[in-house]
C-alpha cells in the first residue's frame, strides 16, 4: 500500500520548536520510526513550507496510485481553504494528524479549516499521532477495497 505523508510549514524545524508541544523529535526521526513500524507499506514523505507544493502533492496522489493521505498541515490547518478544496477532489482516505492537542493550544489553533475534507483527525499524542494516522489510513483503504498489496 502506498501512503503519502504530507507535512506543512515549519515541520522541517520540528526538533527546534517547543518540546512541550511537539516532543523534541525531528521529522526525520518520526519518518524513520514509521518506515520501521510499517515495513510492508510504502510511505512517501513530503514536507513543504509552500502551500502550492502541498496542493500539487494532493492533486497528483491518485494519478500516482497513492492509496491514502496522512497529513499534518501545520499552520495551514487553520487557514488554507485551498488545501481543503484540493483534499475534497481526491477520493482516497485522508487522515489529519497533529503532534499537539489543538484544543489545548491558542484559540487560533482550535479550528481546522482542512478538517472538513478529511476522514478523521488524530491529535495530541506526539509522534504516536503519526503511527495512529497511518494505521487508520491503512484500515480505511482496505475497507474501501484499495490496493492493500505489499509494495515495499
Amino acid at each position: 500500500m502506498r501512503i503519502i505523508v504530507l507535512n506543512g510549514p515549519n515541520l522541517n524545524l520540528l526538533e527546534s520548536r517547543e518540546a512541550s508541544h511537539y516532543g523534541g523529535q525531528s521529522l526525520a526521526e518520526i519518518e524513520e520510526h514509521l518506515k520501521h513500524r510499517f515495513p510492508d507499506h510504502t510511505l512517501e514523505w513530503v514536507q513543504s513550507n509552500h502551500e502550492g507544493a502541498l496542493i500539487d502533492a494532493i492533486q497528483s496522489a491518485e494519478a500516482r496510485h497513492v492509496d491514502a493521505i496522512v497529513a499534518n498541515f501545520g499552520g495551514y490547518t487553520h487557514s488554507s481553504v485551498a488545501i481543503h478544496d484540493a483534499l475534497e477532489l481526491v477520493g482516497i482516505p485522508k487522515i489529519e494528524v497533529h503532534l499537539s492537542n489543538l484544543a489545548k493550544r491558542e484559540e487560533m489553533r482550535h479550528v481546522s479549516v482542512v478538517g472538513g475534507a478529511m476522514d478523521g483527525s488524530i491529535a495530541g499524542f506526539g509522534a504516536l499521532s503519526y503511527v495512529l494516522g497511518v494505521e487508520a489510513a491503512i484500515a480505511l483503504a482496505l475497507e474501501r477495497g484499495l490496493s492493500g498489496a505489499s509494495d515495499a
